[in-house]
């Protein structure tokens, strides 16, 4: 991977990137709440070197994200764990008192989030309107 370059705020040239995205600088901009970003192509967090090399770059230890479903489908979830760590589906199912969690299907990412598989984030909350 090659090396990344921190930004402060958001891009000076937004042609080109996804309304999404604009929604979380706006947010934040809104908000007054300073930021940095990393710009990169997608990144597989299941690889340890892509996590390091953004950690490195933001001079901080980044989590995983993950969206999860109780087996109704009926609870959401957003868990946010250390990169390093390993994610045992019955361990956070009895920490959060729900029965068989698992990934949340694509479609319900695209409904509450506003993302797809393999880009799960806290921001993505801003679009759950409920």
């Amino acid at each position: 991977m090659n090396k990344l370059i921190r930004y402060r705020g958001r891009p000076e040239d937004e042609s080109g990137r996804l309304d999404k995205e604009i929604r979380v600088y706006d947010f934040l901009d809104d908000l007054g709440i300073e930021y940095y970003r990393l710009d990169h192509g997608p990144a597989d967090a299941d690889h340890p070197e892509t996590c390091e090399a953004v950690d490195e770059a933001l001079g901080a230890k980044v989590c995983k994200n993950l969206f999860l479903a109780n087996r109704q489908r009926t609870k959401f979830y957003m868990l946010m764990i250390p990169s390093d760590k390993v994610f045992r589906s019955s361990d956070i199912s009895k920490q959060a008192g729900s029965s068989r969690l698992h990934f949340a299907e694509p479609e319900y990412m695209e409904k509450y989030l506003d993302t797809t598989p393999g880009s799960a984030s806290v921001m993505g909350l801003i679009n759950d309107t409920e």
